[in-house]
Order: C-alpha cells, then sequence, then structure tokens
C-alpha cells in the first residue's frame, strides 16, 4: 500500500479486491446504466452484497454516465455502495469530462451522506476500454481538486484488482502527485 498525503486527506493505492474492504465505509461500484450485474466489478459487488442490492437499484435506474446513487451495502462489509457509470472510451463524448465527473459526483454523495473512507476501482478501464493510465490520470486529478474542499472524507482508497493495474497506478501517482507518501506491506 501506497499512502499520499493530500491536504490532510489520505489517498491510498492498494491492490486488491474492492469488495474485499472492511475498514471503508463504502465502496464504489463501476455500475452500468441499469445498476444491474455485470461482468467486473459490477458482477463482484453485486454478487458478494446479495440480492437485496438488485431490488434497491431498480428504483434508480438508469444512470447516465458521470452521475452516482447511492445504496446501502447488504451483505458488504460496507455500509455503503455509490453506482457510478463510466464513459465507453470512444464513444460517450467527451470522456475525460464524464470519466472526471464520476469520481467528483461519488465523492460529492460521499461528503453530503457523511461518509469518512471511500473506495474506488479504476472505473472505466475493464469492458468499457478506457486506457488504464489516462484513466489514472483523470481520476488522481479529480481526487487531488477535491482534496482541497474535503470536509468529512478523510480516506479516499484506490483498489486496483490486478498485480499490472497496481503498479501502474504507483508509477502514474509518483509522477502525479509529488507529494508526501508512506509505504506500508
Amino acid at each position: 500500500m501506497i499512502i499520499y498525503k493530500l491536504n490532510g486527506l489520505a489517498l491510498e493505492i492498494v491492490q486488491g479486491n474492492i469488495v474485499k474492504q472492511p475498514d471503508l465505509e463504502a465502496v464504489v461500484n463501476a455500475a452500468n446504466a441499469e445498476l444491474k450485474i455485470g461482468g467486473g466489478v459490477a458482477g463482484a459487488i453485486h454478487k458478494a452484497a446479495g440480492p437485496k442490492l438488485r431490488q434497491e437499484t431498480k428504483k434508480l435506474a438508469p444512470i447516465k454516465p458521470g452521475e452516482a446513487v447511492l445504496t446501502g451495502g447488504y451483505n458488504l462489509p460496507n455500509e455503503f455502495i455509490i453506482h457510478t457509470l463510466g464513459p465507453v472510451y470512444g464513444k460517450d463524448k467527451p470522456e475525460e469530462k464524464l470519466l472526471r465527473a464520476c469520481y467528483q459526483n461519488s465523492l460529492k454523495l460521499a461528503e453530503e451522506n457523511e461518509i469518512k473512507s471511500i473506495g474506488f476501482p479504476a472505473i472505466s478501464t475493464g469492458a468499457f476500454g478506457y486506457p488504464l493510465e489516462l484513466a489514472a490520470e483523470v481520476s488522481l486529478a479529480a481526487v487531488k481538486s477535491f482534496s482541497r474542499e474535503a470536509e468529512l472524507l478523510n480516506r479516499i482508497r484506490f483498489v486496483l484488482f490486478s498485480q499490472s493495474d497496481y503498479e501502474s497506478y504507483q508509477e502514474i501517482a509518483k509522477k502525479y502527485l509529488r507529494t508526501k507518501k508512506s509505504e506500508r506491506n
């Protein structure tokens, strides 16, 4: 785990599974528009949370790229799930603005609901085809900007499933953030 300090907020980068983050109040689902079970993150979150999650998400769907909605965590170890729809790279325009909105709106929703810790996957980088390096820059910029106005949220964690994605995020964060960091195993 690598931890960066941004205006009093801890930004963590870890390799792991988004559904196995028991020390976070909320995790973010890289959702589809209908907020249904899917592949990747959406599939893992729905399977781990159980069928009651789908009952709640039916009432909130559909959502548009960049939007975010909040549900309970159900069988996850987290109290909340924030669902956001990332852009499909090459289709949803402007991709960068929409992806930034995913992070901004998720963070805003966390603040509005007095959530102090949140975990993000790499939104849109799986089936939606967003290049990981570009997505990492957008996500880190959104978090860095948000850190200046955060009031309650004090910990943001990027949870990267694969070792290669984790290493890529680390390298991009080193270049992009250039701030105080610490490392933990």
